[in-house]
């Protein structure tokens, strides 16, 4: 009964319009409040304790990092890079876009900064050269989502604010995946190119190609950073966001010299505004987990799914489907802190490995930034191309459908998630 109580008065909330972090917080309020004996004084507790964590310092340096490096003139660098490499294939400027995109995400950790940062760049460029506006808008909205399953991850950090996984096992676990998504997407761009015979590029010399890694590389230095940072134990994912921040604002403002120190307060500000709203998010989000808990509603959830005699393989795909739906009108960081601990516990109770499941979630997001009503993709896309949202939806339809194959791999191949961190000693196996 109490579970029905919850879940209705967080629906009618929402259905007002009021944002979900604000329905989460008056949610449990009004069911404590009124409904239990809870004292006020032990949520007051809870909410200082559940944001007291060290893995929270790492979103807003990475949101720092990202906004220094989105205004900094990395992404251009990346982009020259990127396109000398395999510009001379079928619809050589979108692989260079599906190239670039993929590098800027392993530096970011943000799918929307990816997409302003290359599609602004790319989007014109691509128009310039030929291509139809569709074709463009429908390769940088989906590849712009590798910003969240490609190492560094904001999302990744959440799912294990909200389940106690390493940060650090999550990354490894992205990178392969994350390179595989990548490969598909380019296979998909390369494949409509050849069918619909868009220009390519001449081909690039190997002296053009290293001009042009050497223009990039103090950019592209910062995977090594934090990936070689945390693989060899020389800092924690936290410590190794705060080196990224560090080294995106030397980088912009000393080195490529695209960013002024007058610039600088308003990259500040901007990077201050988004880690309150995602900060406020995670706060009411681990109220409502708290008021979870109390009811032990997970507990039960689990022992009422196992009872009905589900499998693992039944249970991925009521949670894929229930993701899936969740994605069509909340975005990423809100699923992830109010689904994961209702799913991490069946989860593990099933016997699936919650490293893999934080990956399955990653790519669920993805999925949910690239579809209305509520993707954030499309909407940054949006603004960049001047389409509308209906157009640009059925733009995206064959990356799309190329990244809910890719989610039924990751699905059902564990290994494809695990291998990497189990051979770096990071989870159990292998």
């Amino acid at each position: 009964m109490n579970t029905f109580v919850i879940f209705t008065l967080l629906v009618v909330l929402m259905l007002t319009g009021m944002p979900i972090s604000i329905s989460l917080g008056l949610t449990v309020l009004s069911f404590l409040f009124f409904l239990t004996q809870v004292p006020i004084e032990s949520v007051a507790l809870k909410l200082f304790t559940g944001i007291e964590k060290f893995e929270i310092m790492a979103i807003p340096f990475f949101i720092l990092a990202g906004n220094f490096l989105t205004h900094g003139g990395v992404a251009k660098r990346m982009i020259r890079f990127a396109t000398s490499m395999v510009g001379h294939f079928h619809g050589g400027l979108g692989l260079g876009g599906v190239l670039a995109c993929a590098l800027f995400a392993a530096v970011s950790g943000s799918s929307p900064a990816t997409v302003v940062a290359i599609g602004s760049i790319l989007l014109p460029a691509m128009i310039k050269a030929g291509f139809p506006n569709r074709f463009g808008a429908g390769v940088i909205t989906t590849s712009g989502a590798l910003g969240i399953l490609i190492p560094p991850s904001i999302v990744m950090v959440m799912y294990s604010v909200s389940t106690n996984t390493s940060v650090g096992a999550l990354f490894m676990a992205g990178v392969i995946p994350g390179i595989m998504l990548a490969i598909m997407l380019g296979m998909t761009t390369w494949y409509r190119a050849r069918s619909n015979n868009y220009p390519r590029m001449p081909k690039a010399s190997w002296t053009e190609r290293l001009k042009a890694l050497r223009e990039s590389i103090w950019g592209l230095l910062l995977i090594i950073i934090v990936m070689g940072g945390i693989y060899t134990g020389m800092f924690t994912p936290t410590e190794a966001a705060a080196m990224s921040a560090v080294w995106a604002f030397i980088c912009a403002v000393f080195i490529y010299k695209d960013l002024g120190m007058k610039d600088v307060p308003r990259v500040l500000l901007s990077s201050a505004n988004m880690s309150a709203m995602l900060l406020y998010i995670i706060t009411n989000a681990v109220l409502f987990s708290f008021l979870m808990t109390h009811e032990n509603i997970p507990q039960a959830m689990a022992d009422a799914m196992i009872g009905t005699g589900v499998g693992v393989i039944g249970f991925l795909l009521i949670a894929n489907i229930l993701l899936l739906a969740a994605g069509n009108f909340m975005e990423p960081s809100s699923i992830v802190l109010i689904l994961a601990p209702i799913l991490f516990p069946i989860a593990v109770k099933l016997g699936i490995d919650p490293v893999h499941f934080g990956i399955l979630m990653v790519v669920n997001m993805e999925v949910g930034m690239c579809h209305p009503p509520v993707g954030l993709n499309l909407y940054v896309a949006s603004g960049i191309t001047k389409m509308g949202i209906t157009e640009l939806t059925i733009a995206t339809w064959p990356w799309l459908l190329t990244m809910l194959v890719f989610l039924v791999i990751v699905t059902y191949w564990p290994p494809l998630s695990l291998w990497l961190p189990q051979r770096l000693g990071m989870i159990a196996g292998g």
